[in-house]
Parts: structure tokens; sequence; C-alpha cells
């Protein structure tokens, strides 16, 4: 009995409201390991000689570049929602 409602408290319907200070640094590690990825694809990217490996590495930095622009949108969304939520105050 138990550990059914344990099961049923762990599931989320919608995402928090509120961003706790740890989920926040680990959203920045985040934008971190994108960053560095995205770098580091355009890099190897520019040092390669095959034209396929080139297109694949460029593919990658794009999806990185697209995770970490989603990741920052998200936050910049979530710092004007408490901005507004504190002038209501």
């Amino acid at each position: 009995m138990q550990q059914q409602n344990m099961q049923q408290q762990a599931i989320m319907q919608q995402p928090p409201k509120i961003i706790t200070t740890k989920d926040q640094l680990y959203l920045t590690d985040m934008l971190s390991w994108n960053l560095l990825a995205m770098k580091k694809a355009h890099f190897y990217a520019s040092q390669c000689q095959n034209q396929e490996i080139k297109n694949q590495l460029d593919h990658v930095g794009q999806m990185h570049n697209q995770h970490y622009q989603k990741i920052l949108t998200h936050l910049q969304n979530q710092q004007q929602q408490s901005s507004m939520g504190s002038q209501l105050q």
C-alpha cells in the first residue's frame, strides 16, 4: 500500500513553476556541456577531409546548438515569470 502511494506521488503531470537552486545549477551545467560539444563538433568538422563525416559533425553541432538554445529559452522564460510574480506582490 505504501509503495503504491509513493509511486503515485512521484508522477508529475506538469513541470513545477519554480526551479530550485539545484535544478538551476544542473541546467547551467547542461548549457556548458552543449556549448562545449557544439564547439568541438565545429572544430572537428573544420579539420575533416571526408565530406560525409564533416556533414555529420556539422549536424551534431547544430543539434547541440538547438539544445543549448532550448535550455536558454526555458531559463529566460522562467526568469521572466519569477520577476513578474515578484512585481505583482
